[in-house]
């Protein structure tokens, strides 16, 4: 009798370089400054990271690799090391020039093209960039490869015999399960994990896992922006608040500024 092929999964989590969640964003004629900015990786996409590992440490002989995907400037390079200290074994990283936007479409675009050379059994990422909030990228790359999706997800269970998964997301109304075979795509939520710190022994550990090096040419893929940022400017500075000694003195107030 012919043995049974191994079962064993593939993740794959796509990341992005952003402006660090603490930096205090600052608003030019161009838009926010990122030069001379600290950068880090993204929250969302950290939470991605720490799941899939997570998912290994749970199903220790099934998960066959962890592999996370960028797509930034040369600088970019930093996020990935990161990922791979905290546990993933191998990262790409899709090179473009410092100042280049990849809009949400052609990052999915690209996605789609290492999803078909890497055929992970599931993506993990994100549900959004803090920078830009778009939160588009994985519906798009589950559209364009007609897998099953399940966003904001708070809790993922895996079933690696039945090869399907079940992830529970928060609604309006509480909570609403999903189950779906795989391959998927799962976007994550904040409340799904606590990303862990990185050890010094993993972090020299992630200087010698592979790193691989493509460039747009590489995917065939046109990244070309479609959008025109016409203007961006900072919110107005709010108005400092008053305190009022009586209920009279506040319906006054509401009067004067014409609610009532």
């Amino acid at each position: 009798m012919r043995p049974t092929a191994p079962s064993w999964l593939k993740v794959l989590v796509p990341i992005k370089r952003t402006v660090d969640y603490a930096v205090k964003i600052r608003v030019g004629a161009n838009g926010v400054e990122t030069a001379g900015v600290k950068h880090s990786l993204n929250p969302f996409c950290e939470i991605a990271v720490e799941e899939a590992v997570r998912l290994r440490e749970r199903h220790k002989k099934d998960i066959e690799n962890i592999t996370v995907v960028t797509i930034g400037p040369p600088k970019a390079a930093d996020v990935l090391r990161t990922a791979l200290a905290m546990g993933a074994d191998s990262a790409i990283h899709v090179e473009v020039k410092d100042g280049v936007i990849v809009e949400p479409l052609a990052v999915a675009r690209a996605l789609k093209a290492i999803v078909g050379e890497e055929k992970p059994d599931i993506v993990l990422m994100g549900k959004q960039a803090i920078d830009d909030d778009a939160s588009q990228t994985g519906g798009m790359l589950a559209g364009m490869l007609s897998w099953p999706q399940a966003n904001f997800a708070s809790k993922i269970e895996l079933d690696v015999a039945g090869k399907s998964v079940k992830v529970a997301r928060e609604i309006d109304g509480g909570l609403e399960t999903l189950s779906m075979d795989l391959p998927a795509v799962v976007t994550t939520d904040l409340r799904l994990n606590e990303p862990r710190y990185a050890s010094l022994p993993n972090i020299m550990k992630a200087k010698k896992k592979p790193l691989k090096k493509l460039k747009p040419e590489d995917l065939k893929v046109d990244f070309s922006p479609r959008l025109e940022t016409v203007k961006v400017e900072a919110p107005p500075a709010r108005k400092g608040g008053a305190k009022v000694e009586s209920v009279d003195e506040v319906v006054a107030k509401l009067k004067e500024a014409g609610v009532l």
